[in-house]
């Protein structure tokens, strides 16, 4: 009996070769006969309804169709090769179907209100004054905001780049606030 399994392990070998080198389809007819009725019993014995079965054995033999050339019988048989394909394609079909649906109730789905017509012009105020109080900062301290803020740089690499000490860095910064929280105090 084990020169049965033996040649019984070659025949699939062989048959998934000749798919993975030729296309061939008789081949992975013979091959298709031979686990799929295997493959739908284990996935029952794991858990799978009836027809969650059948389609997860359709999609395990599209897979060794596609993948036929990634199979290495020195590594494995086809049988561990295949029955692996389904375990994990069951796993994947586990973890769809345990992500919860969304709410449409959830409150976090649900757009912002629109902020009153008195509230936008308000921001927009402060906004255009914003950028008034930034183009009246001198250049260099501009300069260093721009790359503190807009490019996300640290005082030490502001102070590196611009060939600066670190206390004028972290002075200019903090005069360009100062002007900055003057020009911005009506808006608070």
């Amino acid at each position: 009996m084990p020169n049965a399994d033996i040649n019984e392990r070659e025949i699939l070998a062989d048959w998934v070769e000749s798919v993975a080198e030729n296309g061939d389809r008789a081949a992975f007819a013979r091959l298709f006969a031979h686990l799929a009725p295997r493959l739908k019993a284990f996935l029952r014995r794991l858990g799978s309804a009836d027809a969650a079965a059948e389609e997860l054995v359709q999609e395990v033999m599209l897979t060794v169709w596609r993948k036929a050339a990634s199979f290495d019988r020195r590594q494995s048989s086809v049988s561990t090769w295949v029955f692996t394909i389904a375990r994990n394609r069951r796993i994947d079909l586990i973890r769809r179907e345990s992500k919860p649906a969304l709410d449409p109730e959830e409150p976090l789905l649900r757009p912002s209100a629109p902020l009153p017509a008195d509230t936008i012009a308000a921001e927009t105020r402060r906004d255009a004054a914003l950028r008034a109080a930034l183009a009246e900062l001198p250049p260099e301290q501009l300069d260093l905001l721009q790359l503190g803020y807009y490019e996300g740089k640290s005082h030490v690499e502001i102070a590196e780049l611009r060939k600066l000490p670190l206390g004028t860095v972290k002075s200019r910064m903090r005069l360009a606030f100062s002007r900055l929280r003057r020009a911005m105090e009506s808006y608070q």
